[in-house]
């Protein structure tokens, strides 16, 4: 397999101008979809995902070396498992359309499982970390590159237990399958680890009144507020904690790394904690390449926090196709062979459930308006201090 085009040695193509270079080759056009929240208060990392997609093709499309001239196909899911469900539907009955990348929204992805698997469309799933995405049943389509919510729940817990020494915690997490997950998965780590759980509250994705709440976590007085759930909800709740004067640590999950957390949160998203899959997109093989042809598109919009992994998931189907022709059964075939492939967050490896095996997880603090690195903050060296601390 020729190597991906995630990596720096794609300069010498990247000068070629988009469009203009496939129009020099007669090459036959395959279809894949690219499915997010495009729409809807989740749109930013929708967004963010299907340009750096956008990316991945048109750079696709200028190699000489490309058998086929890709064209992306984009639909909005709404973060809506109904919606969701629609859309994949749409995309699996169309023949045309040789493979998927689908969802940032794990209560999409996980509604839309059978789907996929019923009508045998390849599937690499940039965002979603559900682990029962991929582990509820084993098929031959479901496969996904980003990390799953265990592990990002076991390294939240050890660190906030094991070196900064907090010890009670309340949470709040959104009463979808994501939320629920998240929730379970850290509350059982945080067992493990000796930090008590003083109380927990499922609340509606879209609930806007945290009053009742928060007032009951206030007289808990915890240390940290742990949250499950996407960006949306995360900004509410951080406003008003401070209206009620909660001086609790907030501790976030994947689900707000990005920033369209920080653009809403302001100032209040100080010092907010939360793991993610990969370290800062600027250390990663080949991401200061993806950064710097991102910006060159100049996209109207970040490709926050899962821009990468959709734009490697892209990457990883395309050379996948290259290989086995835009034959969905043969496409299924190759993904579950993927072994050390390279891409801009780091080696892809399939499991034989079809999940990539890996993705490191850091943790990382909101310090002047930016997500950093723990390693590389203010807080690593002590000269700053998480809330109680």
């Amino acid at each position: 397999m020729r190597p991906g085009l995630s990596l720096p040695f794609r300069l010498a193509i990247a000068g070629l101008a988009f469009g203009a270079a496939g129009a020099a080759w007669s090459r036959d056009t395959v279809k894949i979809a690219f499915i997010g929240p495009l729409t809807g208060s989740n749109s930013a990392h929708g967004l963010g995902g299907r340009n750096a997609a956008d990316l991945a093709v048109k750079l696709h499309n200028a190699d000489p070396k490309s058998k086929y001239d890709y064209q992306l196909v984009a639909l909005d899911d709404e973060c809506k498992p109904n919606v969701g469900v629609q859309v994949a539907t749409k995309v699996a009955t169309d023949k045309s359309i040789a493979a998927v990348i689908p969802h940032y929204c794990s209560a999409v992805a996980i509604a839309t499982v059978d789907v996929y698997r019923n009508f045998g469309i390849p599937v690499v799933i940039w965002a979603a970390v559900l682990p029962e995405i991929i582990y509820g049943q084993k098929t031959k389509e479901m496969h996904r590159v980003s990390a799953t919510s265990i592990r990002q729940n076991q390294v939240a817990a050890q660190f906030l237990t094991g070196v900064q020494k907090y010890k009670t915690w309340a949470a709040v997490y959104d009463t979808t399958d994501y939320g629920k997950s998240m929730y379970k998965y850290f509350s059982e780590a945080l067992a493990k680890n000796g930090g008590q759980m003083l109380g927990s509250f499922g609340v509606g994705a879209d609930q806007k009144d945290f009053n009742s709440e928060l007032t009951k976590i206030k007289e808990l007085n915890p240390e940290v507020i742990y949250f499950g759930g996407l960006t949306p909800l995360a900004v509410r709740m951080v406003k008003q904690m401070d209206k009620l004067g909660i001086k609790a640590q907030f501790q976030g999950t994947s689900g707000i790394v990005g920033e369209a957390f920080i653009n809403g949160a302001g100032p209040l998203s100080e010092g907010t904690v939360a793991m993610y899959d990969n370290p800062p997109v600027e250390k990663l093989p080949g991401g200061k390449f993806f950064v710097e042809q991102y910006a060159k598109a100049k996209y109207g919009e970040p490709f926050e926090a899962y821009g990468p992994y959709a734009y490697s998931a892209t990457i990883l189907v395309m050379d996948t196709i290259e290989k086995a022709g835009p034959d969905r059964k043969k496409i299924n075939e190759e993904l579950g062979k993927v072994k050390d492939h390279d891409s801009i967050v780091g080696k892809i490896t399939f499991d034989d459930y079809g999940q990539n095996i890996n993705p490191t997880t850091t943790k990382y603090v909101v310090q002047d308006g930016k997500w950093i690195d723990w390693e590389d903050s203010e807080y690593a060296s002590g000269k700053r201090k998480l809330k109680g601390r």
